[in-house]
């Protein structure tokens, strides 16, 4: 019932370096290139060079300087070869290697073993078609594609499930998927020809999460996809900017027409893709954009605060990050945007988190962080959160907020009943607001890899239409994720 997909089966080349216990000779990107073909250099070099594709693993000894150049050729190309594994315990020569140190540098991962290339490819064939307990990207995708082919109605009416007020992990990135499945909404992605943000589209396409528009030259879009092996789907929508531009001047030029924006130098603006989109999203055209794989934060979200603006009744623009603990989905804001916000900011921030929750099927429960809970401290930080908890409490009495409120006391059901008595959030928190940009951020990459936690976001909040920022360290997952956060975020607001 489940669509044969060899990518599920592929091991990490980190997996055949334990198996064959390899000398590391340079790890590159040893953690996430994946093995799907094993290619035994026996043959002449021009008959080697059609097998250097994507996630080929190239077992040669040092010594064949053809193959070793060969590989240094694809590698400097954007072939993602799963590697480079060398036989006999043999080294490539010094004078190849300072010819060739770019290639050998650009992640591709370079093993060596003392056997033969016989028993080396006889060795990797034996390597455990199990996923590594580490290899957490693809128990994902093994469990998503599991779940894409299952029945959720057929197996409820036949399951009684407990209930329960707690939104879990399978279920927060099950309803994602479905939603934004139902949203159906365009999403505008600037960086194009940027690797991870191909193969992002391509599984939303495929996947029907959204409809991805890729901004960039078709040719430069097409060599990227291919040096990975991706296909390109045909209902995948490549709009070169060159094309487009000139129809989104006069617009721009209006909307900054009190800055005295003239015509030139909108045309010149708009050379940026990332501007261009959010053009895009101004004049309706898509609606969503998602960007920041290599861009750096200010360059997605200033764009989106001179063209989109605020949405009608906000004053800020916070964020949010999803964050999949083991048995239930948090929510963390404000972890990206505003570095120290004051008692009326932070009440916004603490009203905006709550309604991402609740948009995201997380029932919100509302925990000012501080580093004293109740009336234990005083002093100006403490005294901003207990502000900031009246004024939000003020604009939405049905809310349940509390603060200021230690972390441990919003967790933990025991160290609640001692500090927080009473109270309706404490020790069962699902939303947390930190008092300041230090703070948020911190705790959630300290909670991220700590505990190896997926977060998805950081999720913006507060424009008048979805603008979405990527960590420029984003996996392909994080990008489909965010992608499908975003059509959610555009269909509720249209609903609203």
């Amino acid at each position: 019932m489940i669509r044969n997909n060899p990518a599920l089966l592929a091991p990490r080349t980190l997996d055949v370096a334990r198996h064959l216990k390899a000398e590391i000779v340079v790890e590159g990107e040893i953690r996430s290139r994946r093995v799907l073909e094993t290619v035994v250099t026996g043959r002449s070099v021009t008959e080697v060079i059609c097998r250097l594709a994507p996630c080929a693993l190239v077992v040669s000894s040092g010594d064949r300087d053809d193959i070793m150049i060969a590989t240094a050729l694809a590698a400097s190309k954007g072939i993602q070869l799963a590697g480079l594994l060398l036989t006999h315990s043999t080294s490539i020569d010094p004078r190849i290697w300072d010819l060739a140190s770019n290639a050998f540098d650009s992640g591709l991962p370079i093993l060596r073993v003392p056997l033969d290339s016989f028993a080396t490819a006889a060795s990797i064939s034996r390597v455990s078609q199990a996923v590594a307990a580490d290899d957490y990207e693809r128990m994902n995708a093994v469990l998503d594609a599991a779940a894409e082919q299952l029945s959720s109605d057929a197996l409820l009416a036949r399951v009684k499930m407990p209930s329960s007020t707690r939104m879990s992990p399978p279920a927060f990135r099950y309803q994602l998927i479905q939603k934004a499945r139902a949203a159906n909404k365009r999403i505008v992605l600037p960086e194009g020809d940027e690797p991870r943000t191909i193969r992002a589209a391509v599984i939303c396409e495929e996947k029907g999460i959204a409809r991805c528009v890729l901004l960039g030259k078709r040719l430069a879009i097409e060599t990227v996809a291919a040096s990975q092996g991706v296909s390109l789907p045909p209902s995948l929508e490549i709009l070169d900017p060159d094309d487009i531009r000139e129809a989104y001047v006069a617009p721009m030029v209006e909307l900054r027409k009190s800055k005295g924006l003239t015509p030139g130098q909108a045309r010149e603006q708009l050379t940026d893709a990332v501007v261009l989109g959010t053009m895009m999203l101004a004049m309706d055209t898509v609606d969503g954009l998602v960007s920041g794989a290599v861009h750096t934060t200010a360059s997605t979200v200033r764009p989106a605060l001179q063209l989109i603006k605020t949405a009608p009744g906000s004053s800020i623009v916070s964020s949010v990050f999803f964050m999949l603990m083991p048995d239930q989905v948090l929510v963390y804001g404000d972890c990206a945007i505003n570095p120290d916000p004051n008692a009326t900011e932070l009440a916004e921030i603490a009203l905006q988190s709550a309604s991402s929750a609740t948009a995201f099927g997380i029932d919100p429960k509302v925990a000012m962080i501080s580093y004293s809970t109740g009336s234990s401290g005083t002093g100006v930080d403490v005294d901003k959160v207990r502000e900031a908890t009246e004024l939000a409490r003020a604009k939405k009495p049905d809310l349940l907020i509390d603060g200021p409120l230690q972390y441990d006391a919003a967790t933990v059901a025991d160290v609640a009943r001692q500090k927080a008595p009473g109270s309706q959030v404490a020790g069962q928190a699902t939303v947390f607001v930190f008092p300041d940009l230090n703070t948020g951020n911190t705790t959630y990459k300290a909670v991220q890899r700590s505990a190896k936690v997926v977060s998805v976001g950081p999720m913006l909040q507060g424009l008048r239409k979805p603008v979405n920022d990527l960590s420029r360290g984003a996996l392909v997952d994080d990008i489909v994720f965010t992608i499908a956060l975003t059509a959610i975020q555009a269909d509720t607001m249209k609903q609203t």
